[in-house]
Formats: C-alpha cells, structure tokens, sequence
C-alpha cells in the first residue's frame, strides 16, 4: 500500500534529524557550564551574559552568508552536506576542549569558544535548509516536529546523562569536567557519519535553477512594505519576525542563565545544574510530533498564539511560587520539584512555538527568496539573542533572578499580540496530513 501525506517523508525526515540531534548534545551542555565556567573568572552576570552572546553574533553575520553559500554549492554530495562533513566533527573536536581550557585560563576559554563557535555556527545554516529542500511545504510543520524531536533527544542525552558525568573524579577521565564533552563529541561525529552513508542530497531541478531569483534587497524592501504581488498590503511577515524577536528575547534571555539558577538559588550541585534543561528536554521530545500534526490542523497562528500565552503563564508563575513556596511550608526539595514541574510544561509549550514558526516563514516565501526569508528568520532570532543575556544579567544583578522570569513573560505576551495580524503562512487546506 502506497504511503500518502507525511507519511512517506517520515523515515527521511528522521535522517535529517540526525543533524539536529548534534546541535542538542552540544548546546545545552555549552549554554549550562560555560557561564560557570565563566563564573570561575567573572563576578558580574551581565559580564556573563555579555560573553555568552558571542555564539549569537557569530550565528547574526555567519548564517546567511553560509546560507547563500550552500545554496550555490554544487558537488557530488549535494549543496548542504560538504559543509556538514567538515565543520562538525571541526566543531566536535573544539567542543572537547572546552573543559580543560576553562581549567586553564579566561583568556584561552575565551579563545577556544570563539573558535568552536565559528564552526558550529557556520554549519547550521546547511542543517536547517536540509528539511526545507526535501519536504514539500505542506508537511514543514510535521517534519520540523521530527527533527525538533531528535533535537530534543540529543538534549535529553545531553542534560539527563551526560552532564551527570561532570561530578566523576579525574580518575575515570574527567580531567577539569571534560568527560561529557568528550562522549558528546564522539556521537556527534557518529551522528555525522550516519548522515553521510544514508543521506543523499539532491540538487533542485532545472527548472527551478532557471527561476528568476529575486534580488535581496528588493525581497527586504517588500517584506516590511507589506506590499504582495496581487497589490495589497499584508504585513504578515514583519509581524512574524517582529514576534520572533520578542519570544526568542524571552528564551535566550533566561536560557544562559538557568544553570547558574539551579545551582545558586535552588541549591543543587554542578552535575544537576543542566536538570531544568533537561526536563524541558523531555517534554519537548514528547509534544514535538503532535506540535506539528495539531498546527496542521487548527492553524499555526492559532496554535503559536496558544502557547505563547500558555508561556507566559509559566514565566509569570516561577516567581510566585518562589514567593509564596515558603510561606506554604514548601521546604527546598519541594521548591525544586516545583520549578521542575513548571520547566516541564514550559518545554511541552515552547515547542509548539519552535517548530511552527520557521514553516510559516517557508510557506510565504518563494524559489527565489527562500534564503532571504531563512536569513531574516536568523537576523530577528539571533538579534534577540544577542541583546537579551546582557539585559537579564543585568536584571539578576538588580532585582535577583525572579526578574528574569517576569522579563521573559511580558516578552511572550507582546508576541502574542504581534502574532494577532498574521494573516499568511497556513498549510494548504486541502493537504491533509
């Protein structure tokens, strides 16, 4: 029996996933212990926050010229996976040595973390466009809750087992913390072989190569005019990305600073600093497939303003519960269960946000401007990453960390109002997945 809708895109998509799955074993482990690392040398979080924001600039001037790179790379294994056969296992091999260069010196922490950057930074563009080349739009938002899902996997193996590992002494080959650096390494690089031996690339048609490409700054100039080609105004795509940035604000706001959280105000040793992580972790695992299925069916706007209340609402609720939590008789172990708890469902809701926004992009886009529309996805993402960790290092240096938590809701809840005039970006009615 021939397989219909996703269905039949579901063992290639999982494939592609596999490069996703890299990026969850690395970040996580990157975004908990290199602010402590930092911490080793630095007493103010908004200096921190202010270093941790190099990936992000890295990913604001890398993305899109890797981006536009790849797409005019033309070899035997396609335009995306000679960037990924040579700047992951590079990356994986600087990943391996953060821990002992944080043993050694800020500056050469500094220095090897701004090299890992570069090659990580510079591979993910090829990563992401591999979905979007492959499965047809109607099914983005089901495929990028696959992939979201390997992600979340690796993330899981990430936070939950190998971050476990840091509290081993040296004798079992955890010189300075480097034990689960180093196994991550190594599924990386396996991670990039299975893509290798199983995956192959096509290149577009002819057809499409002769499509007339549209120019990059004439695409910018229409997208924030709101001007379509029947000669309305529909300022659907400034919206989106103006909400992005608000969300991703919010995210990557809290994000470099959780770990620090864990083992500051809550308590727990290095070796759990990664746990809030990695409970969101799992809950994005579990909703990341039905995130995708259920947009396909109420509507992605729909379903991306549903969770951004619901993420607001959890935001807000961490520093209530902080404050009333003792005056309940909530005792510290019962605190942590309490934030864990919430860590949970704020995962199960993010994800719906992460994998429906990205197709909505792709779906208003064209042949001819796909990259332009991927590079600003990245431009309003990574400007939001940028500017946000300096801000919320600054909040916790002022008014403590519940302060984070009411900056990130109150950025959710503008998104949701942004959100409010998007009027493109839906999978076709009659496509049923």
């Amino acid at each position: 029996m021939k397989k219909t809708g996703f269905s039949q895109y579901m063992g290639l998509t999982f494939l592609i996933g596999f490069g996703f799955f890299t990026m969850g074993l690395m970040d996580p482990l990157y975004d908990t212990y290199v602010p402590i690392f930092l911490r080793r040398y630095l007493s103010s979080n908004s200096a921190v926050g202010g270093i941790m924001t190099l990936d992000n600039i890295l990913q604001l001037l890398l993305i899109p010229v890797i981006s536009v790179w790849s797409d005019r790379t033309r070899t035997r294994l396609g335009r995306r996976m000679p960037f990924i056969v040579v700047m992951l296992p590079a990356a994986a091999v600087l990943f391996s040595m953060i821990p002992p260069m944080a043993a050694l010196s800020l500056t050469a922490l500094i220095a090897i973390i701004f090299f890992f950057n570069i090659f990580k930074t510079s591979v993910r563009g090829p990563v992401v466009a591999l979905m979007p080349d492959t499965i047809p739009g109607d099914f983005r938002s089901e495929a990028n809750g696959v992939i979201n899902m390997m992600g979340g996997i690796g993330l899981i193996v990430s936070t939950l087992i190998l971050a476990r590992l840091m509290e081993l002494p040296p004798i079992f080959g955890n010189s300075a913390g480097g034990l689960p650096f180093n196994i991550a390494s190594i599924f990386i690089v396996a991670a990039v072989l299975v893509l290798l031996i199983f995956f192959r690339e096509k290149l577009p048609e002819k057809t499409a190569e002769a499509e007339e490409k549209v120019p990059v700054i004439a695409s910018i100039r229409q997208v924030f005019s709101g001007q379509t080609s029947e000669g309305k105004k529909d300022y659907s795509v400034a919206r989106i990305l103006i909400s992005i940035f608000f969300w991703f604000t919010a995210y990557e706001g809290a994000k470099p600073f959780l770990g620090l959280y864990m083992v500051e105000a809550m308590g727990v040793s290095e070796g759990n600093a990664a746990l809030a992580q990695g409970i969101a972790g799992v809950s994005s695992v579990i909703m990341a497939v039905p995130a995708g299925y259920l947009a396909h069916r109420l509507g992605r706007r729909r379903f991306i303003r549903l969770s951004l209340v619901g993420l607001a609402a959890v935001l807000l609720l961490i520093p209530i519960c902080g404050f009333l939590g003792p005056r309940a008789g909530l005792d510290a172990s019962g605190a942590l269960i309490l934030f864990l708890i919430l860590m949970f469902l704020y995962g199960a809701v993010w994800i719906g946000v992460v994998v429906n926004s990205f197709p909505m992009l792709w779906q208003m886009a064209s042949f001819g401007n796909m990259g332009i529309y991927t590079g600003l996805y990245y431009t309003f993402s990574q400007g939001a990453a940028i500017l946000s960790p300096p801000i919320t290092g600054a909040i916790i240096d002022l008014s403590g960390y519940p302060g984070i938590f009411i900056f990130g809701g109150a950025c959710m809840l503008i998104a949701w109002f942004t959100m409010g005039g998007v009027k493109a970006g839906e999978p076709a009615a009659e496509v049923k997945g």
